[in-house]
């Protein structure tokens, strides 16, 4: 559960932006299990723009070609101290810090063939200059299969610990072009994966972009902690359908420490300077964004919040601070699609204690009829009656006898718990 820059500020976010936001999330979130702070991509960039990138653009590093965050943006930086004061920042709020990072290995350092910090080896012997991102011209690939590779990696993973790096998220690895991550990116992976696991400094690796391979699942929940099952997710109701799709085909794939990622929260004041969209409020309504968190809780997606939060209003707040909603989200299990009825789909998933049950109805129609819907008890696994409570309200509906009935709005959602009653 956190924040991450891009929704809002795209590559440009500033190290002002990146401690307001912070500072919000310790007021108003971190005691409902808000914790991490991400900056996206391109902190090493210093003219990096909005709507898109610019191409081979100089970037900055230090003697080993290791990227570092642009000074003009990150004023705390300078003097070759990186990320370090700003994750102390972070770090004093109670809160952990989290950095982008694509894969491979900084083209201008291939160009002028920096050595590999630790190594005699050089930029050239180690980066694979047929193996790039389709999207962006900062890195060539690397090598992960040879030693040189490796401590690249090392070397890299080195350096964000002592920075007091807590979550990585690295980008270009897990999709190409929407196939399945090759060979060679299977190989940066396990590279990046033992590199943090070298170092003995607890770091969540999170990895992009989607969809990521069903097929590749056990690999994925071995070497990260969650990775990207969808395209990137924007506020367009299109793309909160198809995630129905995706979370179906992942559902039961969640483990200890290991959560297929439905992408961002893309909620709140967005496109400030995205690499998409200007500045506005998320388009979707009030009902979309109640049916975004009832999904991404039913399915125990990562909860990596888009917008800037000093800009959320009251209703954005609700969404994130509703601890019945957010008990779903941390802490079910067995979390399941029980059924597609036309345009009602059901979810259902365990407490962890007590005998309990949760039940997600949605109603994705695109017509503006509330849908009526009827669950048997037995269909998510209670015999007899059961106490109901409207999680979404905060309400205790009372008992209800062998079925639940209830009425969903267009484009809506209700999440339930219900509770045994013999």
């Amino acid at each position: 559960m956190g924040w991450n820059s891009w929704d809002a500020y795209g590559p440009t976010v500033t190290e002002a932006e990146v401690t307001a936001n912070a500072d919000y999330m310790a007021r108003h979130l971190a005691s409902f299990g808000w914790q991490y702070i991400v900056v996206d991509i391109q902190w090493y960039e210093p003219n990096a723009q909005k709507h898109g990138y610019r191409a081979n653009a100089e970037l900055i590093t230090d003697e080993f070609g290791r990227l570092l965050p642009a000074p003009n943006r990150f004023p705390s930086s300078a003097n070759g101290r990186g990320f370090k004061p700003l994750a102390d920042y972070v770090h004093s709020k109670g809160l952990k810090f989290g950095i982008h990072i694509m894969r491979g290995i900084p083209r201008q350092a291939v160009r002028t063939n920096l050595p590999v910090f630790g190594t005699k080896l050089h930029a050239k012997e180690i980066a694979d200059e047929q193996n790039i991102c389709p999207w962006n011209t900062d890195m060539y690939g690397v090598r992960a299969d040879t030693p040189g590779g490796q401590a690249y990696y090392d070397s890299i993973v080195r350096m964000y610990a002592e920075w007091g790096v807590d979550y990585i998220k690295a980008d270009d690895m897990t999709a190409f072009n929407g196939k399945p991550a090759n060979p060679s990116r299977l190989a940066e992976i396990a590279a990046l994966s033992r590199a943090i696991k070298r170092q003995g400094r607890p770091m969540v690796l999170s990895l992009s972009p989607g969809p990521a391979s069903v097929d590749q699942a056990e690999f994925l929940r071995t070497h990260s902690q969650l990775w990207r099952i969808a395209d990137d997710f924007w506020d367009r109701w299109q793309d909160l359908k198809k995630q129905f799709e995706y979370t179906r085909r992942w559902a039961g794939h969640s483990g200890t420490n290991s959560y297929p990622d439905a992408d961002m929260l893309a909620l709140g004041r967005i496109g400030i300077r995205a690499e998409r969209g200007d500045d506005r409020q998320t388009r979707f309504t009030k009902d979309e964004q109640v049916t975004l968190m009832t999904l991404w809780s039913i399915f125990r997606s990562p909860l990596m919040f888009g917008g800037d939060l000093p800009s959320n209003d009251a209703f954005t707040l609700s969404l994130l601070t509703n601890r019945d909603v957010l008990e779903v989200n941390q802490r079910s299990k067995n979390n399941r699609e029980l059924f597609v009825r036309g345009n009602v789909i059901a979810w259902t998933a365990d407490a962890v204690r007590g005998g309990d049950k949760y039940l997600a109805v949605f109603n994705i129609a695109d017509d503006a009829v509330a849908a009526p819907v009827t669950v048997s008890l037995k269909e998510i696994g209670l015999n007899g009656n059961g106490r109901v409570r409207d999680l979404w309200k905060n309400e205790n509906l009372g008992v209800v006898q062998h079925e639940l009935q209830t009425t969903v709005p267009r484009h809506g959602a209700k999440l339930f718990r219900l509770s045994p009653q013999n």
